[in-house]
């Protein structure tokens, strides 16, 4: 019974992963299970798995960050007025990162700083950056005169291969590697783990905390400004939708550690689960609220989950 828990611990999300593909595999197998598909997936979840990161990186220090969507959202717009602007693209995709990791820095600031609740801190600048995004666009969709090459990241491929598929890649592996084998990783770990502690270790704790915010900040507004790359447009609520779907893949991905932690190839999985269950669902025309109804239950059960990993279940 102990080793089957172990197992099931272990390997449990990763064996429903495989079950979800299986079984739209058997129901679809034409349209499903092809390499098309595979790679049209990789794409619609890339978005998702970089935001996630700075979820991931967030929660790893025991906070949230609410205001990702908006972020993301307000990075989208920034870069296309940048660019109908007339503005050098390399600087239109620079700039906003450089304003988001400020607001980063500010929310990590606050909570560390006034030990105000993350959640009630990045929900007012959540707001305060809806404000922004309405006042730089009038609520409207900036579209006009937008030139052709600000879709470039969002559409190029290399052969079949959709260079989002490869962006996504290579930020899995280098958050992977900073979060396993860098002092900044581990002292993030430390903080969630016990930040008293860590402070009598000598850890920087404000420090460490205003980082894990900024790389957040700065991770929502790179998925952001690549949204409206891929569409060739920036909607003002275009990073809305990310915000319940990342941090539920925070949740599914903890549940990938035995010790029930966030962490990036978790997270991974977390985003390929959700990704390939939108993909398949919409393959069986299942309605758009039955599909909310299956990714709600999903991220409650992976709240479960994580907490029976972690060993606080009673």
């Amino acid at each position: 019974m102990k080793q089957a828990k172990k197992i099931f611990q272990s390997y449990g999300t990763l064996l429903a992963l495989a079950v979800i593909i299986l079984v739209f595999s058997l129901l679809r197998p034409s349209a499903f299970f092809t390499v098309k598909n595979f790679l049209n997936i990789s794409r619609q979840i890339s978005l998702m798995v970089i935001i996630s990161i700075g979820a991931t990186l967030v929660m790893s220090i025991n906070e949230f960050d609410l205001s990702v969507g908006s972020m993301a959202s307000l990075g989208g717009v920034m870069a296309a007025l940048m660019a109908v602007a007339g503005l050098p693209l390399p600087l239109c995709f620079l700039l906003p990162v450089l304003i988001s990791l400020v607001v980063g820095w500010i929310n990590g600031w606050i909570v560390a700083k006034f030990r105000v609740l993350s959640f009630i801190t990045t929900l007012g600048m959540s707001t305060v950056l809806s404000g922004v995004i309405y006042r730089l666009t009038g609520g409207a969709t900036v579209f006009q005169n937008i030139p052709k090459g600000f879709s470039w990241l969002g559409t190029f491929k290399i052969g079949e291969i959709p260079l989002l598929s490869v962006i996504m890649v290579v930020f899995v592996v280098l958050f992977t590697f900073i979060m396993r084998h860098t002092v900044l990783g581990r002292r993030l770990y430390a903080i969630g783990g016990n930040e008293e502690t860590s402070k009598i270790a000598g850890i920087n704790v404000p420090l460490y905390k205003n980082i894990a915010f900024a790389l957040c900040a700065v991770l929502s507004c790179v998925t952001g400004m690549l949204i409206a790359s891929r569409v060739g447009s920036a909607n003002t609520t275009a990073g809305d939708g990310y915000f319940l779907s990342s941090y539920a893949a925070v949740f599914i991905g903890c549940t990938v550690s035995r010790k029930g932690i966030p962490n990036v190839p978790g997270t991974l999985v977390g985003c390929a689960i959700l990704g390939i269950l939108t993909n398949g669902l919409t393959m069986l025309q299942m309605p758009t609220y039955m599909q909310d109804i299956i990714t709600g239950a999903i991220i409650v059960l992976a709240v479960i989950l994580q907490k029976v990993g972690r060993g606080d279940a009673k």
